[in-house]
């Protein structure tokens, strides 16, 4: 299950621009993305659907749900270079507490024991990486200035997923006009679903 989670909503209105507002133009775009990766075959959810503004916890909670989920969290930047998209993985700033980080390593499968709630993705950060890595390859390859390799960064969103979670960020909402950002969603949905189909292959033998 693809877990699409379009950013901000409600009175939190994300990045604004001269013709775009963040908060809406994601949620268009995470629209057109389900559409094109459930024409690839992957079963999709939104975390929202409307102009509602989920607690991180909520967000969270919707891939957790699932027993294999993937959670891909949709921003569009404030600044960057128009036309280009980066994949984040999630970068704690602290290790482990020793008491969870025992109860982790005891454990047969991630999460594995007592590990707090906002330490859920810990032990999910080498498959974020590697899935992560494979969205921007692709990325890198249908949009042009994109970086070729992903990078770690601390994201809330992503915090408390128990499950691979990548943060996407297309850039920007500066565009002078809305469809230039918007054409960008098909080939956007495109280069997630040729990354998540190499990774369930690399991972799972190509098993669904």
């Amino acid at each position: 299950m693809i877990v699409l989670d379009p950013a901000h909503g409600g009175a939190d209105s994300g990045a604004r621009g001269e013709t775009l507002v963040e908060k809406d133009a994601v949620l268009q775009m995470a629209r057109s993305v389900r559409a094109e990766l459930e024409h690839h075959g992957f079963r999709v959810v939104l975390t929202r659907n409307d102009d509602s503004n989920p607690t991180y916890d909520g967000r969270a909670a919707a891939a957790n749900a699932y027993r294999d989920a993937i959670f891909i969290t949709l921003h569009i930047s404030s600044t960057g270079a128009a036309g280009t998209v980066r994949a984040y993985y999630d970068q704690f700033g602290a290790p482990l507490p020793v008491a969870a980080a025992a109860n982790s390593k005891a454990s047969n499968s991630p999460p594995g024991g007592l590990v707090p709630w906002n330490e859920a993705q810990r032990p999910y950060l080498d498959s974020s990486h590697r899935l992560a890595d494979l969205i921007q390859g692709e990325l890198a390859q249908s949009f042009a200035g994109s970086p070729p390799i992903s990078s770690g960064v601390p994201v809330r969103a992503m915090r408390s997923v128990a499950a691979p979670a990548v943060a996407v960020e297309i850039s920007s909402v500066a565009t002078p006009t809305p469809d230039l950002l918007m054409a960008s969603a098909t080939p956007l949905g495109a280069a997630i679903a040729r990354a998540i189909a190499s990774y369930r292959v690399a991972n799972y033998g190509g098993a669904r």
